[in-house]
């Protein structure tokens, strides 16, 4: 099968993100097994969807990780031209949820295999394919966990989010949480007895304000859009009616930083608020929704050198969106991010990737396969 065959089978998996993959792991499983590949399916705690990790060449050797997700963002099938999750073909156009984020990916890297096989490595090439990444990056902790188990010490690892086969050496880290508050519901009439959730939350809420307006003097870091760290409240509800006092209320909120802070830690003044409702008679509950680091690599890493001279695109120091890059560099691995495609057709109606970039990208793979057979 060619590049353009996989990816048609695999967005034709409806792998969205939170839900069950068994079919999606199943088959790329089977795939890898008519190469003469075994793949190990990691189950997560979850138990309904896995990771699934696979090496050719010596797996006691340190060699280079290929690692994607396979989790798509979910799609409404009447904002797209067709179904998104058929791939349609227009010109050089593959249209299809994942396409881009990041399917097209793991199809070039599945499309290499045979390359790799025959190539009789000296060093390994592993495929780290991970699940729920649109969940703030879920699965990949259990399969970095397991990672001592299944290889020698990688010698870097390549994630492959859409970045037009140009490296990128950093992006920000992010931590979201979600804030319950529980009062005491009664008649609208009668404030004096019930207690107002919403009213509550209001005080969390300026909190999350308050700080957002103070990352922005600071500290900057120039490579990154915006230069600082950020904050916002995404998603709040409450109450049922209007004569009627809300006993709860919830608050989503994430953070965004810059490298060298802890994402975490822009999240804790928030938290300190929401607690100290407790004294006035509220239940509060903080629930951390995700949290992973930021990524930073050194441009004068021998990743980033190698990276850049495979695809022939000068490193981008950072973006602002995160991925699972930052995960394998706290696990000790260097990382970088390399990916065909554009970050901007991500999550949108009529996703699509070019075949001419599908393409370049499954010929890096092959260059980095021929580079591990020395």
């Amino acid at each position: 099968m060619n590049a353009t065959e996989i990816l048609e089978k695999l967005v034709s998996f409806e792998s969205v993100v939170g839900t069950p993959n068994g079919a999606i792991v199943s088959w790329i499983s089977a795939y890898l097994a008519d190469h003469g590949i075994t793949a190990t399916v990691l189950a997560g705690p979850e138990g309904d969807r896995s990771n699934l990790f696979a090496t050719i060449g010596p797996a006691e050797v340190p060699g280079y990780i290929l690692s994607g997700h396979m989790d798509v963002v979910p799609a409404a099938a009447s904002e797209w031209t067709t179904s998104p999750f058929r791939l349609r073909r227009e010109g050089d156009a593959l249209y299809g949820r994942g396409t881009t984020d990041m399917k097209g990916y793991l199809a070039a890297a599945l499309a290499a295999v045979p390359h790799l096989v025959k190539a009789e490595l000296a060093r390994p090439i592993h495929l780290a394919f991970s699940y729920d990444e649109e969940a703030g990056c879920r699965g990949v902790p259990h399969l970095l966990a397991r990672l001592p188990d299944l290889c020698a010490p990688p010698a870097g690892a390549v994630i492959g989010e859409p970045s037009n086969m140009r490296a990128v050496l950093a992006h920000k880290g992010k931590a979201a949480a979600r804030v319950t508050v529980r009062g005491r519901a009664g008649h609208s009439s009668r404030p004096d007895l019930g207690l107002n959730a919403i009213h509550a939350m209001a005080s969390v809420l300026n909190a999350a304000i308050e700080q957002a307006a103070k990352l922005t003097q600071g500290p900057f870091d120039a490579a990154f859009e915006p230069p600082y760290s950020s904050l916002q409240a995404g998603v709040i509800s409450g109450g049922k009616a209007i004569n009627i006092i809300p006993d709860l209320c919830t608050l989503e909120l994430e953070a965004r930083a810059i490298s060298g802070v802890n994402p975490r830690d822009l999240l804790a003044p928030i938290r300190t608020r929401a607690e100290a409702l407790r004294a006035e008679g509220f239940e509060v509950d903080w629930e951390e929704m995700s949290a992973y680091p930021a990524l930073a690599l050194s441009p004068q890493s021998p990743l980033a050198h190698l990276v850049a001279e495979l695809s022939g695109e000068t490193p981008l120091d950072a973006v602002s969106y995160g991925t699972e890059a930052g995960l394998y560099q706290a696990a000790g691995i260097d990382a970088l991010i390399c990916g065909p495609g554009d970050i901007g057709r991500a999550h949108k109606p009529d996703e699509f990737i070019l075949e001419t970039e599908l393409l370049a990208c499954q010929r890096f793979i092959e260059a980095l396969g021929d580079r591990c057979t020395a």
